[in-house]
């Protein structure tokens, strides 16, 4: 870990009381789990430091955010339109309700700094921080962004934003790359140690090679469908799945008796052990996906969802030119390209341990704490009358990567 941490005053700031982040990331998982994981860095870093998670009722925070032990704090939601309409008429008075909600959480928490992933809760979070009168001028903000290609929140709050990190090059922001933020859990599980507890968590064949697959935490029809279909010819080539077909969704693959299982579940809540369990990947590739997977060190097929401007394509294009992936466009994924392109994979044992070696040598393991340094520094110098140049950052990440 290159964390700037270790070296500086681990029990709050300048006098005495603990420090206050709020971290803005709610709506999908690909929004919530990097806030998450920077919440439990800055708990590791600074053990005295209140996090509080800022988010709406509609997301999925309403769930994980408790479950992990943070505090929630919910705001009016405010999606961002992208085409003219009533939606986009109503756009500003549903800011303008949302902003003086979170403005009053902000207040209540008594925030040193705020740390926004982007979505509906961070553009509401990030005019209410440059606008929170407390004494001083406003709170201090730190932006990561996930994405290849920086969302419309994100490119609002880097306008006015202390910090911008971004999860690799080329997001369109005047960024620090620092990785993508994954839970410790993760980028230090220990796969072969745990395959046994994970396949009989789930109720998989011990021996069998086993396809894990999930299309975000929805799921992903066009994947549900293609893979279910193929369930009888992966039963027959003694291949083992896992299938995390959404809550909303369901499937119905053919079983056949004294084959390695075919397991299905709406959700997974327990993806270190997913992980475990798993010897390939089909899924998705939003950023948060293609970060856990990599940072697990799995060979993916990663199935881009063909929406925006490609913006999950390019997510998976590192690894895969690594050697850790392959894609496989959305139209052409069916039950007959399952069958025959995921037995031939599964068995070719040496070419997954070389994908498995190539997908865990990408990404930044040390991510979480290098926004969770940032975000504490910034506290840290507003509170004692500093504020410490974005340059400045630059220059120490720089140099702890040498």
């Amino acid at each position: 870990m290159s964390s700037g941490a270790a070296q500086s005053d681990t029990t709050g700031g300048p006098g005495g009381r603990p420090l206050s982040v709020v971290v803005a990331g709610g709506g999908t998982a690909g929004h919530i789990e990097p806030a998450l994981a920077v919440a439990d860095a800055i708990t590791r870093i600074d053990p005295t430091a209140r996090v509080t998670a800022l988010g709406t009722n509609r997301g999925l925070e309403v769930d994980l955010v408790p479950e992990r032990g943070y505090d929630l704090r919910l705001i009016p939601p405010v999606p961002l339109p992208r085409k003219p309409g009533m939606d986009l008429a109503k756009t500003p008075g549903r800011l303008v309700s949302s902003v003086a909600a979170t403005r009053k959480v902000l207040a209540d928490v008594d925030a040193d700094v705020v740390v926004g992933f982007g979505g509906y809760v961070s553009v509401p979070a990030y005019l209410a921080a440059q606008m929170h009168l407390r004494g001083r001028n406003r709170i201090p903000i730190v932006i990561h962004e996930a994405n290849a290609s920086a969302g419309i929140a994100n490119k609002v709050g880097a306008r006015f934003a202390d910090r911008v990190l971004a999860a690799v090059d080329g997001s369109g922001l005047d960024a620090t790359v620092v990785g993508m933020p994954v839970r410790g859990v993760l980028t230090e599980l220990d796969r072969p140690a745990l395959r046994a507890k994970a396949r009989h968590y789930f109720g998989l064949d011990e021996d069998a090679p086993t396809l894990l697959v999930f299309g975000g935490s929805q799921g992903a029809q066009r994947i549900n469908a293609a893979v279910s279909g193929a369930a009888e010819a992966l039963a027959k080539a003694g291949i083992g799945v896992l299938h995390a077909y959404g809550p909303k969704n369901s499937i119905d693959p053919v079983i056949i008796e004294g084959a390695p299982p075919y397991r299905g579940v709406g959700y997974l809540k327990r993806m270190d052990l997913a992980y475990a369990a798993a010897d390939l990947v089909m899924c998705r590739s939003g950023a948060m996906t293609v970060a856990e997977v990599s940072a697990t060190g799995l060979p993916a097929v990663y199935v881009p969802l063909p929406h925006g401007n490609g913006e999950q394509r390019l997510n998976a294009l590192p690894v895969v030119e690594a050697g850790g992936g392959l894609i496989v466009e959305d139209s052409a994924v069916s039950a007959e390209w399952v069958a025959r392109e995921v037995p031939a994979l599964l068995q070719d044992t040496e070419r997954l341990q070389k994908m498995s070696a190539a997908a865990a040598g990408t990404g930044h393991r040390d991510a979480a704490a290098a926004v969770a340094d940032a975000a504490l520094e910034l506290a840290r110098g507003f509170r004692a009358g500093r504020r410490p140049s974005r340059k400045a950052f630059r220059s120490r990440r720089s140099a702890g990567e040498q």
